[in-house]
């Protein structure tokens, strides 16, 4: 399937991730690296919200500084309701919390359940290109939206999202990720 123009310039936007991720088959990785591969797994079961929205919120107000007040804060949709809400509702609302960034977590539910990234690899592209939530477009109208999502592998996820909420009248400045994958260790 080929990408949409739309989806593909998502990827000229701020694009920041806080760890490396590196899959378990990638074998010589250190203490530190496993360290971080846990606190993922921990975050996208939903015991290492807080930690996450510490982190998160310390790179928020480096980013955008007092600007922050201003922006809405909102997560991609994860694979089902049930993920979404375990994963991101009082993370959100910690962030927010933390920065006084405007919840969008709220704004966005997940209509359609969808297999996890890693649950599938061929198609993957038309399956993560497909909506699977529904946008509230009257609160995303013309404002500014930071997107968030756990890992980052080749940004579909991210772009689709990004693009249905600009397609909603948002402005999209890019994303702040947990983490990026990595699959040679430097």
């Amino acid at each position: 399937m080929a990408m949409d123009k739309n989806i593909i310039g998502q990827a000229n936007k701020i694009m920041v991730w806080l760890m490396k991720y590196y899959p378990v088959r990638i074998k010589n990785v250190g203490e530190q690296q496993k360290a971080d591969r846990q606190t993922i797994w921990d975050f996208k079961d939903g015991r290492a919200y807080e930690q996450v929205a510490q982190m998160t919120a310390r790179h928020l107000q480096e980013l955008f500084g007092s600007r922050i007040t201003s922006i809405v804060f909102s997560c991609v949709p994860a694979s089902t309701a049930e993920k979404n809400e375990l994963r991101y509702k009082r993370f959100s609302e910690r962030v927010c919390e933390l920065t006084h960034a405007i919840n969008g977590y709220p704004h966005m539910q997940v209509s359609a359940g969808r297999l996890a990234v890693h649950e599938h690899r061929r198609d993957e592209t038309e399956a993560r290109t497909t909506q699977m939530a529904d946008y509230d477009t009257d609160f995303f109208k013309g404002k500014d939206v930071l997107l968030f999502d756990d890992i980052i592998t080749k940004g579909i996820s991210y772009a689709t999202t990004a693009d249905n909420l600009e397609a909603c009248g948002a402005n999209v400045l890019g994303g702040l990720f947990l983490a990026k994958t990595f699959y040679k260790v430097r």
